[in-house]
């Protein structure tokens, strides 16, 4: 089973990850995966932190030249930023300097305090922080590579910013290519302005905003999933994993709420045979009772502003309960862009690793070959 594991701090020494079940055989390119860190670390409205981080992935086990192995793959993400915080976050001694006692209002702050008992929130905010996610990011930019290989090709995009939407159409001719050099992951350079002076605003306020990304996962063959046991549903863990992204509080599907305001012919993908089953509409987003259908799986998430705000909201001090600011880390007024990336890498690793249990086995000849009897059986149906 295709799995992985994440460690370490925001200012910790680095992050590391370690990924189980990737089969051996498969070509892996370090460089695409570090072009998929670069991403995450751009757009409109970053912080001060992405000035010092250069995000590179190194490998350290699983893969020899440039070829899985079948054994667990490790990768380590080294934080540049360790050098100011060695003292601070150091594993054997630290200073206790930077402690935090004021909770940030819509952070784990608090409540990660409580549980495991940290009179220094600064023990919670280090790893409930989104650098997190440029580990996650190194997981899908390596697992996308497996799907790769046999057709599925992964697009995503920013739907809006605070209230501004991209009004462009999807369908046009290069609007992903558009979208991918945005600063704000816009097809239309219109609405890419709007977004970008409403940032600008944002932050000048003090505040910070959200917004909806998109992936789209092309190419999926139809059958991945299951809709015999709830766990195995295809939509439900893309959602899963969605939702497990710092900051997301809603994800849709294809049409997604709208579906719940449209009646029944509005909204089921009427079905047509043109040598093979195909769908006139994808209202379903590819997926129908918890399997991929062959149409585009099409997969939005709902991100809140960041809750680290330059113009604190008011909270209670941990150690003496009367009313302050809030505590203010560096932070990013936007970095709903980055999002973007970050939902693309988790959709792709849940789709690679459907992959592998619909084809799976310990090699890529092997896993090749249920593929194409599947294929070939389907076209026949």
């Amino acid at each position: 089973m295709l799995r992985y594991f994440t460690a370490g701090e925001t200012h910790g020494k680095c992050l590391t990850v370690i990924i189980e079940g990737v089969p051996a055989g498969f070509k892996i390119s370090l460089d695409e995966i570090n072009e998929c860190l670069a991403k995450r670390q751009k757009g409109h409205g970053r912080g001060g932190r992405m000035l010092i981080e250069k995000d590179r992935a190194e490998i350290l086990s699983g893969v020899r030249g440039g070829i899985t192995l079948g054994s667990p793959i490790a990768m380590r993400i080294e934080n540049k930023d360790w050098a100011n915080w060695s003292e601070i976050m150091g594993t054997e001694e630290s200073n206790g300097e930077k402690s935090v006692e004021y909770p940030r209002p819509g952070h784990a702050d608090l409540t990660g305090g409580m549980k495991y008992d940290h009179h220094d929130l600064r023990n919670v905010l280090e790893r409930a922080s989104a650098r997190e996610t440029a580990a996650r990011v190194a997981v899908g930019g390596l697992t996308r590579q497996i799907v790769e290989q046999f057709g599925v090709e992964f697009k995503s995009r920013v739907v809006s910013i605070g209230d501004v939407e991209d009004t462009a159409d999807t369908s046009e001719a290069g609007f992903y290519e558009r979208a991918s050099v945005s600063p704000v992951g816009f097809g239309d350079a219109a609405a890419e302005k709007r977004a970008m002076e409403y940032i600008d605003n944002i932050k000048a306020a003090g505040e910070s905003c959200g917004g909806v990304v998109e992936t789209v996962a092309f190419g999926v063959p139809a059958g991945l999933g299951s809709y015999v046991h709830y766990d195995r549903k295809l939509d439900a863990r893309l959602a899963f994993a969605a939702m497990s992204v710092q900051a997301i509080k809603g994800v849709e599907i294809g049409m997604g709420f709208k579906a719940a305001m449209t009646s029944g012919s509005g909204v089921h993908d009427e079905i047509a045979y043109d040598n093979g089953f195909k769908r006139l509409t994808n209202n379903a987003g590819g997926i129908e009772g918890g399997m991929s259908n062959g149409e585009p799986i099409v997969l939005r998430a709902a991100m809140k502003p960041i809750p680290t705000l330059y113009n604190p909201l008011r909270t209670v001090s941990i150690k003496d309960k009367t009313e302050h600011k809030a505590s203010v880390e560096r932070s990013d007024a936007c970095a709903v862009p980055a999002c973007a990336v970050v939902i693309e890498a988790v959709a792709a690793f849940e789709i690679a690793k459907a992959f592998l249990e619909k084809f799976g086995g310990d090699c890529l000849s092997d896993i090749r070959a249920s593929y194409e009897a599947y294929m070939e059986r389907i076209k026949s149906f």
